[in-house]
């Protein structure tokens, strides 16, 4: 059965029929061309495809699309101005708190989140906010450094 649905995505109003069984990240991956989060575990683990809901981070691959009708949604595309980089992503960028890549998108949204509700996090709180996001490649000492440099460009 399919739904026809209409989101906000990053700031633009977007009318999609979707099938009842699709979830928001292959719409946003296939339909929309937003490939910025990755498909990884597709069962809400690895957090590779966390964007923001509502100004909620969720795992869109845990979210049916026909679902969030009116919804708004936050992407990773979302955050540069332009060719401008947020500050977050340039901090990741500046500080290795990205090797491979594969779960940066997913990490930079959760940071995001977290910079949302909290302008100053200490290392406990980075921490927490991350703990749905999955790195095979680092040991998070340089991601956690990214927000936290990141954070303080804020202030």
């Amino acid at each position: 059965m399919n739904h026809n649905i209409t989101l906000t995505v990053n700031g633009v109003d977007q009318h999609l029929t979707v099938a009842s069984h699709q979830t928001l990240v292959r719409v946003l991956r296939e339909q929309l061309g937003l490939t910025g989060g990755k498909a990884g575990c597709l069962s809400g683990q690895c957090g590779t495809c966390s964007v923001l809901l509502n100004n909620d981070i969720v795992n869109a691959c845990m979210v049916l699309a026909a679902e969030i009708d009116g919804c708004e949604i936050q992407t990773i595309e979302g955050l540069a101005q332009g060719d401008r980089l947020h500050p977050l992503q340039q901090a990741f960028l500046d500080h290795g708190g990205m090797q491979c890549g594969f779960c940066t998108s997913g990490m930079v949204m959760s940071a995001y989140a977290l910079l949302q509700r909290s302008s100053r996090p200490d290392e406990n709180e980075i921490r927490s906010a991350l703990v749905g996001n999955l790195c095979r490649c680092t040991g998070y000492a340089d991601i956690i450094k990214s927000v936290q440099v990141a954070s303080r460009s804020r202030r």
